[in-house]
This record gives structure tokens, C-alpha cells and sequence, in this order.
């Protein structure tokens, strides 16, 4: 899918922005093109290839209707107690990574919980920053509210 300046894309791993420039660099004798994203809240840019962002699972953000779906699920998601470190970091991953919004808000309830009851290891509190980083940068384009709001929301 092609991209404009102005479109509003979700990035698996960094999470949501909008697309603020499209640029063309020479790579290794050959021409690349980039769209540069500028993710809300803060001032970071990713340049994201043109040519990658099927393969990386760049998509289009979620509708308002869809994302306020999402957040309605908070309080039913069933969360598996596995107690195995190990399993339970690389199945967290790899929901984070898959894009999908539904797994990468179990990962954040999941955590959660884990840290009101145990508290979490220096890993799985990096995880869960950059969890509710990518879920919050996607709920704020989507339902036009501001991180601060979006992030009571999850809290409650």
C-alpha cells in the first residue's frame, strides 16, 4: 500500500505516527525511498522504506469505532498466569511485534498485574513502557485525545 504525507500509519515496533515527508536518498548507488514518521508526544522521526513496509507490518491506524473497541476490552481480557520468565517474555514479544493492538493491549494488562502483585524484572519493565508507548501513540491519532488521557484510561 502506498502512503502519503498526512496519512496516519501504526508501526509494529515504535508505534503510531504521521507520515510528515517522503524522501529520496542514494544507497549504495541505488535510490531508496523513505516516509519519515513523526510520532506524537515527542520528537522522534523514524524512516520506515518504502519497499519494507509490507514486510515490516506498517498498516493504516485504527477508526475511532474500532479503537474505542479495543479500549472497552481492557476489563475482560482473560490473562494467562504462566510464571516461566523466559516464556512469558518471548510470548509478550512476539504480541507486541505482531501490530495487532488486541495482543499489545493483553501485554500491558498482562504486566500490570504482574507488577502490582510481584513487581517486574528491569526487562519486563522496558517491555511495558515501550508497550504502552506504541498502544497509547495509536489511541491518541485515533481517538483524538491527548497521552496524558489515554494513559488514565488504561489505568483504571
Amino acid at each position: 500500500m502506498n502512503y502519503k504525507i498526512g496519512d496516519k500509519i501504526s508501526h509494529p515496533l515504535h508505534g503510531a505516527g504521521e507520515i510528515s515527508e517522503i524522501e529520496s536518498r542514494m544507497i549504495d548507488g541505488a535510490q531508496h525511498e523513505y516516509y519519515i514518521m513523526q510520532v506524537p508526544g515527542g520528537n522522534m522521526k523514524i524512516m520506515i522504506p518504502v519497499s519494507s513496509c509490507e514486510k515490516i507490518g506498517i498498516r493504516p491506524i485504527v477508526c475511532k469505532a474500532e479503537a474505542t473497541q479495543i479500549m472497552d476490552t481492557l476489563h475482560s481480557l482473560e490473562l494467562d498466569t504462566s510464571t516461566n520468565w523466559n516464556k512469558r517474555f518471548r510470548e509478550n514479544f512476539l504480541k507486541i511485534k505482531s501490530g495487532d493492538l488486541n495482543q499489545v493491549l493483553y501485554v500491558i494488562k498482562s504486566l500490570m498485574s504482574r507488577d502490582g502483585e510481584r513487581g517486574l524484572s528491569t526487562g519486563e519493565r522496558k517491555m511495558f513502557s515501550n508497550a504502552k508507548q506504541i498502544f497509547i501513540s495509536e489511541m491518541v491519532l485515533s481517538l483524538d485525545k491527548s497521552y496524558e488521557e489515554v494513559e488514565a484510561l488504561l489505568s483504571i
